[in-house]
């Protein structure tokens, strides 16, 4: 039986950066002629096992991604065929295949001999090997890490459009980085930039999604939806910075991922600020003193100081409760930022009101 060979010879390693995304994206196509690959015969012990593994899960047909590749224009200007662009792209994608063994320990791609990948082109291949959607995270976003979850990908995949093999490469991204870093000691940014050599965005992006999956925050609500990705990675970064046991002790384990527990026992003291009458009138005073003239929702701050004081500091003080901090943000949306909301207030106003709630708290007798 004759076998038609299509053979790249090279030095260092063709990779398109069009087409390296075009796989990421999920475009695989489909083909029926697989078979027919298992019969090569690679000399090279370990490239023929490289090779073989490839041949058997790869795609036989990427007319998907050639017909992107088409429609954006690759073939004008030069004489190459359909043809050679249909061998260049499948050759491309089983070295994109092989590889990807290696981008799961990023570490270990510099210091293989398989494929001569300049520096600059590793950084590219692993960055956007670990790169997502926000769409994609925002729907798994505070959910558990699991099969369970995983399952539900085509469901996610189907709302997204983001394709599911996409879809399941970014989750198991998540998931890796999980569990390589949920028990090292330092700083949980570091780590993930020292084991997955990813840019420092990058590092702090997956620190929030590690950081919401451990404590399960609950950001799937409607009440949350205007909510993006960023808006909650800001939000981690801000707690992880002040709130958790790194923030006190930079070498203990689990130091960036666990909200460090005498601090929420702590914040149960702050109930004396709205359980104290005299405390509370004296609070308010303070803090309506220095907010009189600067903003233009003044009245609406005096008249609900009491309802809004009692609703920061009621969430603070449950916090000890496994189910109040997965509520934290659904909390906080219902408790004070509607109620700001519904009075018209602007972020400058919100940013106001809290400098001022909190400097008069320090003032008072009970805070010195």
């Amino acid at each position: 039986m004759s076998v038609e060979l299509d053979v790249f010879v090279v030095n260092t390693t063709i990779m398109d950066e069009e087409v390296y995304q075009l796989w990421l994206d999920g475009y695989t196509g489909l083909g029926h002629n697989i078979n027919q690959l298992t019969h090569i015969d690679i000399l090279d012990t370990v490239i023929h096992q490289s090779y073989e593994s490839c041949y058997l899960s790869a795609p036989s047909s990427v007319n998907d991604a050639v017909k992107v590749r088409m429609e954006g224009g690759v073939l004008e200007g030069c004489e190459a065929s359909a043809e050679v662009l249909h061998s260049d792209t499948m050759d491309q994608y089983r070295t994109f295949q092989m590889c990807e063994r290696l981008l799961h320990s990023p570490v270990k791609l510099a210091n293989q001999l398989l494929f001569q990948i300049p520096p600059h082109r590793q950084v590219m291949l692993i960055e956007r090997y670990y790169a997502f959607d926000s769409v994609f995270v925002r729907e798994v976003l505070g959910k558990k890490l699991s099969k369970g979850t995983k399952k539900d990908l085509d469901d996610v995949s189907a709302k997204t459009g983001v394709t599911l093999k996409s879809c399941r490469r970014q989750f198991d991204n998540f998931k890796r980085v999980f569990k390589v870093v949920e028990e090292l000691k330092g700083p949980l940014v570091e780590n993930i930039r020292q084991h997955f050599l990813l840019s420092d965005k990058l590092a702090r992006d997956y620190a929030a999604i590690v950081f919401f999956a451990n404590n399960r925050f609950e950001t799937g609500k409607k009440k949350l939806h205007y909510l993006t990705f960023q808006d909650f990675a800001f939000c981690a970064g801000q707690l992880i910075s002040n709130w958790t046991v790194g923030a006190l002790d930079n070498m203990v384990e689990d130091m960036d991922v666990d909200l460090e527990k005498e601090f929420l026992q702590d914040l149960k003291e702050l109930k004396i600020l709205i359980t104290d009458r005299d405390l509370l009138d004296q609070h308010k005073s303070l803090v309506c003193t220095a907010l009189r003239g600067k903003t233009k929702a003044f009245n609406e701050m005096e008249a609900n100081f009491k309802n809004l004081s009692r609703g920061l500091v009621n969430i603070a003080a449950k916090l000890t409760n496994t189910k109040e901090v997965r509520d934290f943000f659904i909390d906080l949306v219902e408790k004070f930022i509607e109620p700001c909301r519904s009075d018209k207030w602007t972020a400058g106003d919100m940013r106001l009101y809290l400098t001022h709630y909190t400097n008069s708290a320090h003032v008072l007798d009970t805070f010195k």
